[in-house]
């Protein structure tokens, strides 16, 4: 089968990364594994280079776009849109994200077409009240527009089919990593192995780093706060969380790959203030390591962490300075919850059995 997929940024993660580029990275060359003929594209913003032209048997082709947030997208699909109208004669077409414009376009050309949609998007406050209606009206153009459409959250699925009236399917995030050796990022960023507390994120409002910050300067401990991310185009809301004077917060920026890893399996624990989550890929990552977890309350992410976590009220300071604390005082605790998160993880939520899913999904397309 010939599979042309976008709507992430970049296939290796690059500056910016974010869920889709995590689902690109584990299932695009999963897809190529299994004999398939598939192409990624790429984001190229400016200051970045082109990259190789394959990854992990995955063709990858690249388009320039715009640092600016939500329009950089648009340009980006709309060039990949006519790159396959015009020049990839793919038979199935696998689209991320808010992109139900193209999708259209591409169906009228007879494109087969298969969407990932991962949360209630309109409901996000980086958006600007027009830019939400915009959002919402997307979400109808993608339901009433394309007949294949795949949710990795249990609960938007619900709120999906009660808001249209229509069926979907239900197809989650993967949790294992694939094996990679300790790396030198802790010599590197100058931390010790459980001696810090980790996020990985984009530095936006959904992500709750503005009650993650206020939390940890209020617990007294020898431990550090790691925030690896941000975005390529920082807000004024990332550069004020980056004002904070405690030296046991640090922002080393971004970190790919088998650092990433290295850094999630050698936290103290994990950390997700989100007050708007997906089936967060970072978490499922997370807990399929082994690595203690401390996150929000919100329903998405007690679907996942069941009771194998510390949880906290979302939005709320103190109780989030609470779980800190708890984590610090009862080690043996939170590592043995640690332990039964992954053994459940690893069985319910594999990448192989994903792409399984989404294969049957293309036949049917």
């Amino acid at each position: 089968m010939r599979i042309a997929s976008f709507g992430f940024r970049s296939l290796p993660p690059s500056k910016g990364s974010a869920g889709a580029d995590k689902f690109a990275l584990e299932f695009l060359p999963r897809l190529a594994e299994r004999g398939h003929q598939v192409t990624g594209y790429n984001r190229i913003y400016p200051g970045q280079e082109k990259g190789a032209d394959e990854y992990k048997g995955v063709k990858i082709v690249y388009f320039k776009t715009i640092p600016k947030s939500g329009i950089d997208s648009l340009i980006h699909s709309a060039k990949v849109t006519w790159h396959i109208i015009t020049k990839n004669p793919a038979d199935i077409v696998h689209i991320q994200g808010n992109n139900a414009l193209f999708a259209l376009i591409l169906k009228i050309f007879r494109k087969k077409i298969v969407l990932s949609i991962d949360g209630v998007e309109w409901e996000r406050e980086k958006w600007s009240w027009p830019m939400r209606k915009l959002v919402l009206a997307n979400a109808y153009l993608a339901v009433y527009s394309s007949k294949y459409i795949a949710i990795d959250n249990v609960f938007t699925k619900e709120l999906f089919e009660k808001k249209f009236k229509k069926k979907f399917e239900f197809i989650s995030f993967g949790s294992e990593i694939k094996d990679a050796a300790d790396t030198n990022i802790l010599e590197k960023l100058g931390l010790e192995k459980g001696g810090y507390f980790l996020f990985v994120g984009r530095f936006i409002p959904d992500k709750g780093l503005q009650y993650l910050i206020p939390a940890f300067e209020k617990i007294k401990t020898d431990k550090k706060l790691v925030l690896v991310g941000g975005s390529p185009n920082p807000t004024e809301f990332e550069i004020n969380l980056q004002k904070t004077t405690d030296p046991r917060i640090k922002f080393p920026g971004f970190v790919y790959g088998d650092d990433t890893v290295t850094l999630m399996k050698n936290a103290y624990a994990y950390v997700q203030p989100s007050d708007i989550e997906g089936l967060s890929p970072v978490m499922l990552s997370v807990m399929g390591l082994g690595t203690p977890l401390i996150c929000s309350d919100i329903k998405e992410n007690i679907f996942i962490v069941k009771e194998d976590a510390y949880t906290f009220e979302k939005s709320n300071v103190d109780s989030l300075a609470k779980m800190l604390e708890r984590s610090l005082t009862n080690r043996d605790e939170h590592t043995k919850l640690a332990a039964q998160a992954k053994q459940r993880i690893l069985k319910d939520y594999s990448w192989e059995s994903i792409t399984d899913q989404y294969l049957n999904l293309f036949q049917k397309a």
